[in-house]
């Protein structure tokens, strides 16, 4: 009966799996084929076999390795922000947000906005001539930052993008507080337990595994960044904010190589396939 079951359950979901392969596997079939062959948009239907030259190409191109350390800097930073920013707001609101829960839909604002919008935003309100935030800096302290410039962008992103994806930590370490019993919270703070060693000994342990969940989808996030930094600055002055999205955006449609574009598209989802390989390994031994 048990077989029987099973075998129908795949016969209803075989139509739902071939679709989904179809809609998937041709992107993915089509770009193995551009990245080991000659690609340009003149030769795009008809590729030549090159086997293993767009890679070499792009492991010497220095704006490749430029962009990779840009995007893993970018991407440890901001997941690191958001997640100590996250986590101490989640903490600190929680006895507001159970009176009060109306207040999550004010915090999270930011991040409903789309990426490219808030780039675009950041980009008019901090502008070096007519943006109204250095216009402000001057007007009071006599000091224009060019928070665009050479010195200041990379704080810049970094700044944005944590204020826009720190509410995604807040939600997710609220959750995790509030689902500790109170009953824990209760029994040390009878025993006279100190709120800061209340948190250290008893309610971040017991969230830990959020913390690492967090972590990770906010570095992954970081590491492919492209729509908010590209509207707010492009690939920045001198190529200083040219994340691994980016720099295969401008290969394929500035530069026209797409063969080049594709095998470091490839090389992207290897490095992000082995990271999340590594993460399910670490939280496996952990539950163990």
């Amino acid at each position: 009966m048990t077989s029987r079951k099973t075998s129908e359950n795949a016969i209803l979901l075989s139509p739902m799996v071939a679709f989904l392969l179809a809609i998937l596997g041709f992107p993915v079939v089509l770009s193995l084929v551009y990245g080991f062959s000659e690609t340009t948009f003149q030769t795009l239907t008809s590729p030549s076999f090159s086997g293993l030259e767009n890679f070499r190409d792009v492991m010497n191109d220095a704006a490749f390795w430029k962009a990779a350390w840009f995007s893993l800097k970018f991407g440890v930073i901001t997941a690191t922000l958001q997640c100590v920013l996250g986590l101490a707001i989640a903490v600190y609101l929680a006895p507001l947000v159970r009176q009060h829960g109306w207040t999550v839909a004010i915090l999270i604002i930011p991040m409903i906005v789309a990426p490219a919008m808030m780039g675009l935003m950041y980009r008019l309100v901090l502008h070096e001539f007519a943006g109204p935030i250095p216009h402000y800096f001057y007007s009071w302290l006599g000091w224009s930052p060019s928070f665009l410039g050479p010195a200041n962008v990379f704080s810049t992103v970094v700044v944005a993008e944590t204020l826009q994806w720190t509410p995604f930590a807040f939600l997710l370490f609220l959750t995790a507080y509030n689902q500790i019993p109170t009953e824990m919270k209760e029994a040390a703070a009878v025993d006279g337990t100190r709120p800061w060693r209340r948190f250290l000994k008893i309610e971040f342990p017991l969230m830990v595994p959020t913390v690492f969940v967090a972590l990770f989808i906010r570095f992954i996030d970081g590491f492919r960044v492209f729509d908010n930094i590209y509207t707010l600055v492009g690939a920045g002055p001198g190529g200083a904010t040219t994340s691994m999205s980016i720099y295969i955006y401008e290969t394929f449609l500035r530069r026209g190589e797409i063969g080049k574009a594709m095998a470091a598209a490839i090389l992207l989802f290897l490095a992000a396939f082995l990271l999340l390989t590594l993460a399910q390994r670490l939280v496996g031994r952990r539950a163990s």
